[in-house]
């Protein structure tokens, strides 16, 4: 079975995991802007990652729109995020970025990455410092949003590589 990993990192921690899964299952991996479709459906599995951003995964329309060029393939695409996992994270996540019948073709998976500020472009960080002054205007915070704040001070890292665990079981099955 022939494997490919591919990735789409902002600040590296979707770029961690997408190595980490490659070399779990002996698999090519290519960030997604320097490998063309063509060459992706001479694979078996295909695995995309991508960080989210607004709840949306970053380039995950090379798969959605590809889909008809990847039917009978494994499909697995994987969100890096910094909040903790849930159903309801998860659910989001799924429903914001695939129509029903796509997620009947995709094996979604969320696996938590981090936040590191000082890694983010511009516009981006003009983005969160608006987002970090709303979180600040609230009566009273939550320990999310506490947690919130205090990572554009101190970025975190919640990579760990037995998070890819279920991936690789999902794959091998």
């Amino acid at each position: 079975m022939k494997t490919v990993v591919i990735y789409k990192s902002k600040t590296g921690f979707t770029k961690k995991y997408a190595e980490w899964i490659a070399k779990a299952l002996l698999a090519d991996i290519f960030d997604v802007s320097k490998v063309d479709i063509n060459v992706v459906t001479d694979y078996d599995t295909v695995i995309y990652g991508g960080s989210l951003y607004a709840v949306g995964i970053i380039g995950v329309k090379y798969i959605t729109q590809n889909l008809n060029k990847l039917k009978g393939k494994k499909i697995v695409v994987f969100a890096t995020g910094a909040s903790p996992s849930s159903e309801g994270v998860i659910s989001e996540v799924k429903n914001k970025n695939f129509t029903l019948e796509e997620q009947k073709h995709v094996q979604f998976f969320y696996l938590r990455g981090g936040f590191d500020y000082s890694k983010i472009k511009l516009l981006d960080k003009v983005l969160m410092t608006l987002l970090k002054w709303k979180i600040k205007m609230k009566k009273e915070l939550t320990p999310e949003a506490r947690g919130m704040l205090a990572m554009y001070d101190n970025p975190v890292d919640f990579t760990r590589k037995k998070n890819i665990d279920e991936i690789i079981t999902y794959v091998n099955l």
